[in-house]
């Protein structure tokens, strides 16, 4: 459908306010999802932040006399003390 103006164009042909109005609604909707996207992806790293700080502040003051020795990938052994 090709228009004569600018001004037509804007009116689309009588049914501007409901072109317009679902063109709003689904730009708000897709500013809120992407917001709320953002605000989740912040809360979780956050979470994680925490957990890391209480897990190494729980190992470090719990650490055991005697650490036990694992096999590492290539097969030595190491010690995680």
């Amino acid at each position: 459908m090709a228009f004569a103006s600018f001004a037509e164009f804007l009116a689309m042909g009588g049914h501007a306010p409901y072109v317009w109005s679902a063109w709003c609604v689904t730009a708000l909707l897709l500013l809120l999802i992407v917001w709320h996207a953002r605000v989740e992806y912040r809360q979780l790293i956050n979470g994680v932040k925490r957990r890391v700080r209480r897990e190494r502040a729980r190992s470090t003051s719990a650490a055991p006399q005697n650490a036990a020795q694992f096999n590492s990938v290539e097969g030595g052994m190491r010690d995680d003390a």
